[in-house]
């Protein structure tokens, strides 16, 4: 098979797939609505809260569209200057699939631990409602960040059509893993990310917070030391809740916060530090002035 025709069909199977893990989780989504109502959890702020994860993706993917098209220029630009290009093959499309699978995992981690970027992840973690609705909360910020930390597939001579397969197959994986229906599932649990791993990503306790960062495996999470098991259901949410249904706040929910600690930074380092440090950072109070020793 020529470079042309496996970019084709790589190209082909990732969009293809992805359409059908949307169609997918729709009918897991009115699947888990009709077991809320069996089981009587149904409630009607239940349901506002997951339509409020849905209307996200409105302002997401108009952005998305841009970016993407923004993305695809400059990554096939890049590409063109490179000298050293990786064959275009299955072994290929493989290793940058776990390549793209680990550079998920820094790339969530680092979401999670700079404040700035926990500007846009924040949205996806909002909800104190955990179900497949919850895998489309995104913040329209979103794409940006994850073209920054791609771009060294590219500088490495992967062929941009594989690492946006890539990513394509990364994100569609986990859109079954936002779930409270399904339960562990034995021997999977130990190198492949599950419901039951994710929800512990998303619980607000505190054995929770920031566990559990990968996307298709969780083999990284237990090489890099951010694994946790599910000992007991979590509390979803954020450790401050956000519980208005309004999209507009979601998405914005976190930037009047951060603006009142960078308002009241008291030196460059601590404007900074807000800005790059880990959410929830503070700086340390001012010592109180201790009194002169008096020799006598």
């Amino acid at each position: 098979m020529t470079n042309a025709n496996w970019l084709e069909y790589i190209e082909f199977m990732s969009f293809n797939i992805y359409d059908w893990v949307l169609v997918f989780a729709v009918l897991f989504l009115t699947l888990e609505l009709l077991n809320e109502l069996i089981t009587r959890r149904f409630t009607g702020e239940r349901f506002l809260e997951t339509l409020s994860s849905l209307f996200t993706q409105v302002p997401y993917y108009l952005l998305e569209f841009t970016v993407f098209g923004g993305a695809v220029y400059l990554y096939f630009n890049i590409y063109e200057l490179i000298p050293w290009k990786i064959p275009v093959n299955g072994y290929s499309a493989l290793l940058v699939l776990l390549l793209a699978d680990l550079t998920y995992y820094i790339e969530h981690y680092a979401i999670h631990r700079i404040r700035l970027f926990w500007l846009a992840h924040s949205v996806h973690h909002s909800s104190g409602v955990y179900n497949t609705a919850t895998a489309f909360r995104f913040s329209l910020f979103d794409p940006m960040v994850s073209i920054l930390f791609h771009l060294p597939l590219v500088l490495m001579g992967f062929n941009p059509i594989l690492i946006f397969a890539a990513e394509i197959l990364v994100q569609a994986y986990q859109f079954w893993i936002h779930n409270e229906m399904i339960g562990k599932l034995g021997p999977l649990e130990w190198f492949l990310n599950t419901p039951s791993h994710h929800r512990v990503h998303h619980g607000s306790d505190k054995q929770y917070i920031d566990k559990n960062f990968g996307g298709i495996l969780i083999v990284w999470d237990r090489l890099f030391g951010t694994f946790q098991k599910e000992e007991s259901l979590p509390t979803y949410g954020l450790t401050t809740p956000m519980t208005s249904k309004n999209p507009i706040t979601v998405q914005f929910y976190e930037f009047p916060r951060l603006y009142k600690d960078l308002v009241k930074a008291r030196t460059g380092s601590e404007f900074f530090s807000y800005l790059l440090r880990p959410p929830g950072w503070q700086p340390d109070p001012t010592p109180e002035k201790t009194p002169p020793t008096v020799s006598h």
